[in-house]
């Protein structure tokens, strides 16, 4: 891919220290660059909050080869130094651009073992469960998703812990195959918030298909591998327990592990995205559902929240349905009521005392 790349920008001191590197390949019709980065695992992390892993997460890029209207992700790395330099020298905007991180597998190995060769977490009792990925799809391509097998390995043959691993790419039964041998410490699972193939398409570019992540999660499920669900985001509908048995069947909610579900992300302008592209598809209808339970609407965004969290609450089980919920301190007491039956409550008034 021919990519034209201008030196001559104004770049903030930030952004001229910044290296990256245009590699001349594509990742899913994206130019792929190349940024050093000196971590590829945390420990610590914001999705333990969310019940996704145990602390610890980690991620092998940083602008994913996807695009989805809903993505957070510009929103945490659009101010990026290295990110910022590449846009403003490439003129494409973060969703043009495919980054991932120069030769990682080395430095987690590093974060894992230390200079004798010994791992830094030997306890055998040390089961936590690493999440991935935070950033970008551990399997939108066949390189990326043979990366993650590698990666995967590292950390296996290096501590107990187990992995949890999210895609919207069917790619990821290629991962779990090459890792069968470590199966009982892997937990696969797909994401998608609606099983309209042509909706999903609106909404992300790029991806399989619902169809496509279905069969490839019963696969995993026939063959025994350990497997969980993630509905979201879903939009409004107008029959919410219907979706949400609809949604428990294609899941196969008796043969996960756990079932995550959430209503749409509101980050960044991922509202409007979203309504554009639904509307740019044909799909008009559900764009002005989403516009009418958004914006200064609390109370119609509240009660979208609670009908979608009820719906799923009445067909999956408490103990397995984990529903993530951005709590508002007027509405604390009723979903602190809820937390026996499945819901997740996230953000700042959750944690006030």
């Amino acid at each position: 891919m021919l990519i034209n790349i201008n030196p001559n920008v104004s770049l903030t001191p930030a952004q001229a220290k910044a290296k990256y590197r245009f590699t001349g390949e594509c990742r899913n019709h994206k130019p792929l660059f190349m940024i050093q980065a000196l971590k590829v695992l945390k420990t610590r992390s914001a999705f333990a909050e969310k019940k996704l892993c145990d602390g610890p997460t980690f991620s092998l890029g940083l602008a994913c080869p996807a695009t989805c209207t809903f993505c957070y992700v510009e929103s945490q790395l659009g101010r990026h130094s290295a990110i910022l330099r590449i846009m403003k020298e490439t003129g494409r905007s973060f969703n043009q651009i495919a980054v991932e991180k120069e030769d990682p597998l080395p430095i987690l190995r590093q974060e894992l073992v230390d200079r004798k060769g010994r791992p830094k977490y030997p306890e055998v009792n040390d089961r936590r469960v690493v999440y991935s990925s935070p950033l970008v799809d551990v399997a939108a391509n066949l390189p990326t998703a043979l990366q993650t097998v590698e990666a995967c390995k590292i950390i296996l043959d290096n501590t107990h812990w187990q992995i949890r691993l999210l895609s919207k790419f069917a790619l990821l039964q290629t991962v779990a195959e090459k890792l069968a041998p470590y199966s009982d410490r892997m937990i696969y699972g797909f994401s998608t918030g609606t099983f309209n193939d042509k909706v999903a398409a609106s909404l992300e570019q790029g991806t399989s298909s619902p169809t496509a992540r279905l069969r490839a999660l019963h696969w995993l499920q026939d063959n025994k591998f350990r497997t969980f669900a993630m509905i979201c985001p879903s939009l409004p509908q107008t029959d919410y327990n219907a979706f949400a048995r609809e949604a428990a069947d294609r899941v196969r909610v008796e043969c996960c592990e756990h079932v995550w579900a959430e209503v749409f992300n509101l980050r960044g302008r991922s509202l409007k995205k979203s309504c554009a592209a639904l509307v740019d598809e044909g799909f008009a209808d559900e764009a002005l559902r989403l516009l009418a339970v958004s914006g200064k609407n609390k109370a119609a965004w509240e009660a979208y929240a609670r009908a979608t969290f009820l719906a799923h609450a009445g067909v999956v089980p408490p103990e397995k349905l984990r529903f993530l919920q951005y709590v508002q301190k007027s509405e604390l007491e009723w979903w602190r009521s809820q937390e026996s039956r499945g819901a997740v409550l996230l953000g700042k008034a959750a944690h006030r005392e």
